[in-house]
């Protein structure tokens, strides 16, 4: 979807994902080195996520030139607020999971947040149906 629109009208693609920061538990006194599988997940989790954006980057590559990928560490809100705010984007395309209610009510919801604090206007795609 955000691939079509930016080639229809012509604009610059930016691919954006946002990992929550990996945990520490210094106010407990502990150190990441004592919890060193929390930081083999988080670098598994960027290993992952950069490998996905450089796949979608080669997709685009033959007709959006000028696409940029972009992998940060924050909370998914902070962190995408943040980025508009620094690219000057017009308009985020944000996917929706379509976890369902029960999880949207116990996590809250990313797309439902940027919905209320987004800088720019949102458009928000459904996750695919499971056919």
């Amino acid at each position: 979807m955000a691939g079509s629109l930016a080639k229809v009208y012509g604009a610059q693609l930016h691919l954006l994902h946002v990992i929550e920061q990996e945990p520490t538990y210094t106010a407990y006194g502990f150190t990441p080195d004592e919890y060193p599988v929390l930081h083999e997940f988080q670098e598994e989790a960027k290993r992952r996520a950069a490998s996905k954006l450089e796949d979608l980057l080669a997709s685009c590559t033959g007709t959006l030139p000028g696409t940029s990928v972009h992998l940060i560490e924050d909370s998914p809100l902070r962190g995408i607020i943040t980025y508009i705010e620094q690219s000057n984007a017009d308009l985020l395309v944000l996917g929706s999971h379509g976890h369902g209610v029960v999880v949207s009510l116990l996590l809250g919801s990313v797309a439902e947040g940027m919905i209320r604090k987004s800088v720019v206007p949102t458009l928000v795609v459904p996750a695919p149906t499971p056919v």
